[in-house]
C-alpha cells in the first residue's frame, strides 16, 4: 500500500476545525472516545431539508478525531473529512446523497466466493457423527466451547479444507460480507494455526461478533482471536469481540463501532507483543476507558485460560488501568518488572529468522530504538535492510519504507524477489502467486524520493502509525532525504 504523495500530502485538520465547521454549518454533534458523533447526512430521504436536528435524528455518523475521516454506521458511507464537506455543500443546494457505493468487481467476487464457501460448510454438530464432531473439536483446542456458543457465533465448518469458518455479516443488513477460514497444521510436536481471509486481509474489517451487541452494552473485552471471543462469552457472558488481525493492527475504520462502550479491556494474547499492541491501541480507543489484561502464567489468553479451568472473570477483574497516573510507586510497577524478568527473550524483542548473528548483536526489533547502518555507496546497505526489514515483516511487525534514494518499483522488486527466494523473471508464471502472498505483508511505502520537507516526513509517518499502526520504519537513506548541501549541525 502506498501512502499518499507529497504532491498531495494527507491534508491535516485538528479536532478545533472539525468542531467549528460543524458549528458553522448547524451540524449537531457531541465529544465521543476517539470520534465526534452527529446525525447522519445519508439516511433521511428528504435532501431539501436542512441538516438534521438534534432531536428528530439517531447520531449515527462518526467522524475521528485525528484524521476527520467519516463512517455512518446505518448506511454505511465513508469517506475522508474533505468528501464529509462536499457532502454538506451537496445537501444545502438540494444534491441527493448516495449512501454508500455498489462493491466494486473484486469485493463483489470476494462476497460470491464467501457465499459459496459459506453454504457448503456445516454447523459443527450437524457433522457426521459424534467421534468427528469432538476429533474437529480436540483439533482445534475447543472441546469445552459448547455447541450453543459455536451457534450464537455462526461459526461452521468446512470439511474438504479442514478449517473452521468465522462469518462477516454487515452491521447495516445482517447480510454476509465475507469470511475468515482457519486450520490447524503441525509442525513437528507444535500446531500452527493458518488464517486465510474473503475479502482479502487488508480489506478485510470484521469485528467478529458484532451483531451480537446489544444498544444497552456499555462494557466490552476487545480480544485478538475469533476462539478467545467464544472462550470469553461463554465464561462470563460480556459482550466480546475479535479483532480481523488480531494484535497486528487496529484499522482506524472500526473506531464508530466501539463508541458506545463506557469500559474496554483489552485481552490481547499471551506475549509480550500483544500487550504492547494493547498499549498502543488503548491510546486510539482513549485511555480513560481501556484496562488491559497482563500476560502472564496465571492470565494466558482466553482460550487457553478456559482451557486450564482458570477463573475468566477473576482474571477481568484484575485488568489494569490503561491510564498510568503520572507518578507511580515501585509497588505498582512491581508485576511489570516481574515480566520482563520472566519473559527476558521477548522483551529482548522480535527475533530475525534469517539473521542468527545479527540476534546476538541487537537482541531483537524493540519498538522506540534507532539502529543505523553506515557504509560506502554499493556496499549492499539497501539490499541488505530491504532483507532485514522483510524478515520482520513477515513476523507480523508492520513496516513502512521510506526510500529517498531509489524508487519504490525498484525496492517491491528486491524484496519480492528476497520475499521469493527465486528469479522470478525466469519463471514468469509464478508472479502472481508470489505477489498475492506478498500483498498480505503488512508493508507500506512512502511516496517520497530524493530530498524533502522533514516536517512532511515525519507528518507522514506519524499518519502511518495512526492508519497502520506501524512499528518498524525504515528510512533509506537519510542523506538523500536531508540533501546533500544543509548538513549543517542541526539537521
Amino acid at each position: 500500500d502506498v501512502l499518499p504523495s507529497p504532491e498531495g500530502p494527507v491534508p491535516t485538520v485538528s479536532i478545533t476545525e472539525i468542531r467549528q465547521y460543524l458549528r458553522a454549518q448547524g451540524i449537531p454533534f457531541h465529544d465521543g472516545y476517539s470520534c465526534l458523533h452527529t446525525p447522519s447526512l445519508f439516511t433521511d430521504g428528504r435532501e431539501d431539508q436542512p441538516p438534521p436536528s438534534a432531536a428528530s435524528a439517531p447520531y449515527t455518523l462518526f467522524i475521528d478525531k485525528t484524521t476527520g475521516s467519516f463512517l455512518c454506521t446505518a448506511t454505511l458511507a465513508e469517506g475522508t473529512w474533505q468528501d464529509f464537506q462536499a457532502n454538506v455543500e451537496l445537501r444545502h443546494r438540494g444534491v441527493p446523497l448516495a449512501s454508500s457505493e455498489e462493491p466494486e468487481g473484486d469485493m463483489r467476487r470476494a462476497h460470491e466466493d464467501a457465499r459459496c464457501i459459506w453454504d457448503r460448510a456445516l454447523p459443527l454438530w450437524e457433522l457426521l457423527d459424534e467421534d468427528e464432531t469432538n476429533e474437529t473439536k480436540a483439533m482445534f483446542g475447543i472441546s469445552l466451547v459448547t455447541d450453543a456458543t459455536l451457534k450464537r457465533f455462526g461459526v461452521r465448518y468446512l470439511r474438504t479444507a479442514k478449517s473452521l469458518v468465522f462469518p462477516w455479516f454487515s452491521p447495516r443488513d445482517a447480510t454476509l460480507k465475507g469470511l475468515k477460514l482457519l486450520k490447524v497444521e503441525k509442525k513437528g510436536d507444535a500446531i500452527a494455526y493458518v488464517e486465510e481471509t474473503l475479502p482479502r486481509f487488508d480489506s478485510y474489517r470484521n469485528l467478529f461478533g458484532l451483531p451480537l451487541i446489544g444498544r444497552r452494552d456499555t462494557e466490552l473485552v476487545l480480544t485478538g482471536w475469533e476462539l478467545d471471543a467464544l472462550a470469553l462469552h461463554q465464561a462470563t457472558g460480556v459482550a466480546s469481540l475479535a479483532l480481523p488481525r488480531g494484535a497486528t493492527c487496529l484499522p482506524p475504520a472500526l473506531l464508530p463501532y466501539l463508541e458506545q462502550f463506557r469500559r474496554i479491556t483489552l485481552w490481547l494474547g499471551e506475549d509480550l507483543r500483544s500487550w504492547e499492541a494493547a498499549k498502543l491501541f488503548a491510546r486510539k480507543l482513549s485511555l480513560k476507558r481501556c484496562s488491559l489484561v497482563r500476560p502472564g502464567d496465571l492470565q494466558p489468553r482466553p482460550l487457553e485460560a478456559l482451557n486450564q479451568g482458570l477463573n475468566l472473570t477473576k482474571i477481568l477483574r484484575a485488568a489494569l488501568p490503561a491510564s498510568h497516573k503520572s507518578i507511580v510507586s515501585f509497588r505498582q510497577l512491581r508485576e511489570e518488572v516481574f515480566g520482563e524478568l520472566v519473559n527476558t527473550e521477548q522483551v529482548a524483542g522480535v527475533k530475525w529468522a534469517r539473521f542468527p548473528e545479527l540476534n546476538k548483536l541487537l537482541k531483537g526489533h524493540r519498538r522506540g530504538e534507532l539502529t543505523i547502518f553506515t557504509g560506502p555507496t554499493g556496499s549492499g546497505k539497501t539490499t541488505f535492510i530491504s532483507e532485514y526489514a522483510l524478515d520482520l515483516c513477515m513476523q507480523g511487525v508492520c513496516t513502512l519504507w521510506g526510500s529517498f534514494e531509489i524508487n519504490n518499483v525498484r525496492l517491491a522488486k528486491i524484496m519480492l524477489t528476497q520475499f521469493a527466494a527465486q528469479r522470478l523473471e525466469d519463471q514468469l508464471e509464478l508472479y502472481d502467486e508470489w505477489a498475492d502472498r506478498f500483498e498480505d505483508l503488512p508493508l507500506y511505502f512512502m511516496t517520497f524520493h530524493g530530498q524533502q520537507n522533514i516536517k512532511t516526513v515525519i507528518d507522514t509517518m506519524q499518519h502511518a502509525v495512526y492508519m497502520y499502526d506501524i512499528t518498524h520504519v525504515v528510512v533509506d537513506n537519510l542523506q538523500f532525504m536531508m540533501g546533500h548541501e544543509h548538513l549543517s549541525v542541526d539537521r
